[in-house]
């Protein structure tokens, strides 16, 4: 198995084989990937290499998560107990492993529905080693929309309810947010004010892509909203709010280049590629 980050600085292979394949809806997964969950596997570090250094941040005591900071994919994370986590998303091809459970489903996102057969665990079950922490408190005052990165550096409020949100599954939002699909809200550029953090913020275009661009916190690799001037929008992650938007997805798109490992279990439209125009 071979994967990478979205720009390439970071590169790892695995000898394998999987151990462990799950989803994670915890609240940490779905900001530092920005989505809806993270599908993670486990390998064993023996057989496993890496290339290019990856940032850490520590997010829970003696847990640290991996990131470019080129490009602020999620990598693979330390080792610890012999094993690594591995996230399906940047994975080169398709790797065989197929997602056995949902983990931290308590802790779901409330735009988001499960809705396939797997074993639903609140926490997780024996063997996994992780224990549920308790979400942090927002620091922003309650009455707009809030949203912020793990480490709570960066935050930022939406001032309405989107009017859109769709999940995309194009190779590059795949490498990008280093899972199935992203999750993204798109509001009025206006609506969108950042709190605090600006200076923490980074962002990385693909050099050849008319408009995808990522935008992330440097010190803890959360994916974040990005303005696109042009037409006047915020791109928002939804993984990266801490309330409910008052909007659901209504559509997957790029479905053509869905993950052979993602199985969509919802009735919501699928479009190949973009929607028909209006």
């Amino acid at each position: 198995m071979r994967g990478g980050c979205l720009c390439g600085a970071v590169r790892w292979e695995s000898a394998g084989p999987f151990e462990r394949t799950a989803h994670c809806h915890c609240s940490r997964c779905r900001k530092s990937h920005g989505t809806a969950y993270a599908t993670l596997a486990a390998v064993p570090d023996r057989g496993f290499s890496t290339q290019g250094a990856s940032a850490r941040f520590e997010s829970s005591p003696g847990f640290f998560r991996c990131f470019c900071a080129r490009c602020g994919s999620v990598t693979p994370g330390d080792a610890a107990d012999g094993v690594r986590w591995v996230p399906l998303g940047g994975c080169d091809g398709e790797p065989a492993a197929r997602p056995g459970a949902h983990l931290f489903a308590a802790s779901r996102a409330p735009w988001f529905e499960i809705r396939d057969a797997l074993p639903r665990f609140d926490a997780v079950p024996p063997g996994y080693g992780a224990r549920p922490l308790a979400d942090p408190a927002p620091l922003d005052a309650p009455g707009s929309i809030r949203g912020s990165c793990l480490c709570g550096g960066v935050g930022f409020t939406i001032a309405e309810p989107p009017p859109l949100a769709r999940f995309c599954h194009c190779s590059r939002c795949r490498k990008a947010r280093a899972a199935a699909f992203a999750s993204n809200a798109f509001a009025p550029e206006a609506a969108l004010r950042f709190t605090r953090g600006a200076e923490l913020l980074a962002s990385y275009k693909i050099p050849e892509a008319l408009r995808f661009t990522q935008t992330f916190c440097r010190r803890c690799g959360s994916k974040l909203p990005r303005v696109d001037p042009e037409r006047r929008l915020a791109v928002v992650p939804l993984g990266a709010l801490d309330d409910d938007p008052g909007v659901r997805p209504r559509e997957h798109i790029f479905v053509a280049s869905k993950a052979a490992w993602d199985e969509i279990h919802d009735d919501l439209p699928r479009h190949e590629d973009l929607p028909p125009p209006g």
